[in-house]
């Protein structure tokens, strides 16, 4: 059983920073790759950032700047730092780990950028 459980979700100013965390059951390295996803109201969850287990980070334009992914394999925790949030970030995130072609999810955690 592969469990991912996120946290760290808030309300904040534009401008400001929240960190999310993602923290598995297991070994991280376990996974090909995990990566931090968001879904606004009536919108289609679009990928934010990934890590695979060789350390390739990748970003969405529109976060590109602004967040980074990082892991900590002693914690099996990946992480999300926000920087200069705007109000189009606001959006559950969700945390994924990819095994082979299984995909395994998170909770959500929301964040809320308003003004």
């Amino acid at each position: 059983q592969v469990d991912l459980v996120e946290s760290g979700g808030g309300s904040v100013q534009p401008g400001g920073s929240l960190r999310l965390s993602c923290a598995a059951n297991g070994n991280i390295f376990e996974f090909n790759a995990m990566a931090w996803s968001r879904q606004a109201p009536g919108k289609q969850r679009e990928l934010v950032a990934s890590i695979n287990v060789g350390g390739k980070l990748t970003y969405a334009d529109s976060v590109k700047g602004r967040f980074t992914i990082s892991r900590d394999a002693a914690a099996n925790t990946i992480y999300l730092r926000m920087d200069s949030l705007k109000p189009e970030d606001t959006a559950t995130y969700y945390c994924s780990g990819q095994i082979l072609t299984r995909f395994y999810w998170g909770q959500g955690t929301q964040v809320t950028v308003f003004s």
